[in-house]
């Protein structure tokens, strides 16, 4: 793709105007939403190792199944879950009562995320032993190519975060967090800003996790993070300080990410939304389009 990151110093950059708008259209079939699935249990799987490390109290654990991975991390945590399932055969009913064991050892129900493009027998044997329907979530992405999306404001500068502001950028990731825009579907969950903050310092602890700041009037208004593969960029969070929204901020954090996943040699760029949310207006007016959705389901302790 040509969108080309202005230096203005090693590590501060602003977005030329004149890329980012028009990608080509990606279809998605079940051997993407498989790539996207593994990208997706391989960031599960290194940010539930580093939390594990952070901790040090032996409760996390990482199980692999068909595919898929089980994580817990810590309690009440996002990270909490089952990924990646019905693209490598489908789990036997040992596997499942072995992971829904391992939850209920911790107290913790069993989260499934199952990706509408899985193997339908996934999700016949979860509702037959007892998992229900909570929320869906939804994946989009654009291909990564010379074709250009909307510029970004000229008052917004996106500069890699390093790690001398790294407290200040937790702060203004935190602080957007628990300020939700009013325009989505309300969460199923919600986690302690302790717990949260965690989690975002062992997702953004992980390799191959750039973080990213905003930049307007001289203030930090805005952070992001994105996590590249060989082939998948995973755009895996953005945050917008609540008095610093509907200036374009979103939209600059997402032009410098695109760019530079395409220079690295990414060939498709991802997104995880709430459906009808604000962040999934902003990411399609950016030409990313509706992948597939995961579908939330959970089975309660026993």
């Amino acid at each position: 793709m040509a969108t080309k990151l202005t230096t203005m110093h090693p590590d501060r950059r602003s977005v030329d105007p004149g890329r980012l708008a028009g990608p080509s259209p990606l279809f998605c079939d079940t051997a993407l939403a498989a790539r996207i699935e593994r990208a997706e249990v391989r960031l599960i799987t290194e940010t539930s190792t580093a939390t594990r490390r952070r901790r040090g109290d032996g409760r996390g654990f990482v199980i692999p199944i068909a595919g898929g991975v089980a994580s817990f991390t810590e309690d009440a945590s996002p990270f909490n879950k089952v990924a990646g399932l019905g693209f490598d055969g489908v789990p036997s009913a040992g596997e499942l009562t072995k992971i829904e064991r391992a939850f209920a050892a911790r107290g913790a129900s069993v989260q499934v995320e199952l990706a509408h493009l899985a193997d339908p027998a996934v999700g016949a044997l979860l509702t037959g032993r007892g998992y229900r329907l909570v929320a869906f979530e939804n994946v989009l992405g654009r291909a990564l190519d010379d074709r250009a999306a909307p510029a970004p404001p000229a008052a917004i500068v996106i500069r890699t975060s390093g790690s001398d502001e790294y407290g200040q950028w937790l702060d203004v990731m935190a602080d957007a967090s628990a300020h939700p825009d009013d325009q989505e579907v309300p969460a199923h969950d919600d986690f302690p800003p302790d717990v949260l903050l965690g989690a975002l310092r062992d997702l953004t602890a992980g390799p191959g996790v750039a973080r990213y700041a905003a930049v307007r009037d001289g203030l930090l208004v805005g952070g992001a993070s994105l996590r590249m593969t060989t082939d998948v960029a995973q755009l895996t969070g953005a945050a917008t300080a609540p008095q610093h929204r509907r200036h374009g901020v979103q939209t600059a954090l997402l032009a410098a990410r695109i760019a530079d996943a395409t220079a690295a040699g990414c060939d498709v760029a991802v997104v995880t939304t709430q459906p009808g949310s604000k962040s999934q207006q902003n990411v399609q007016h950016a030409g990313f389009g509706l992948l597939y959705t995961r579908a939330i389901l959970v089975r309660d302790i026993a």
